[in-house]
């Protein structure tokens, strides 16, 4: 398997509505599902959840 197919590139998005995202990686075998992070959003200047989009 090449490295872009195991861990592909995932954006987080603020459920805030803010429009702030993080960029990160993920393992699609131990983690099929969409990932939910508790992240520093700094546009509230708080941590809210970062749901992945695709």
């Amino acid at each position: 398997m090449a490295r872009t197919e195991l861990r592909p590139v995932v954006k987080l998005r603020s459920t805030a509505g803010t429009g702030y995202t993080y960029v990160t990686r993920k393992n699609r075998r131990s983690d099929p599902e969409r990932m939910v992070l508790r992240k520093y959003d700094p546009v509230l200047r708080g941590h809210v959840d970062f749901r992945e989009e695709r």
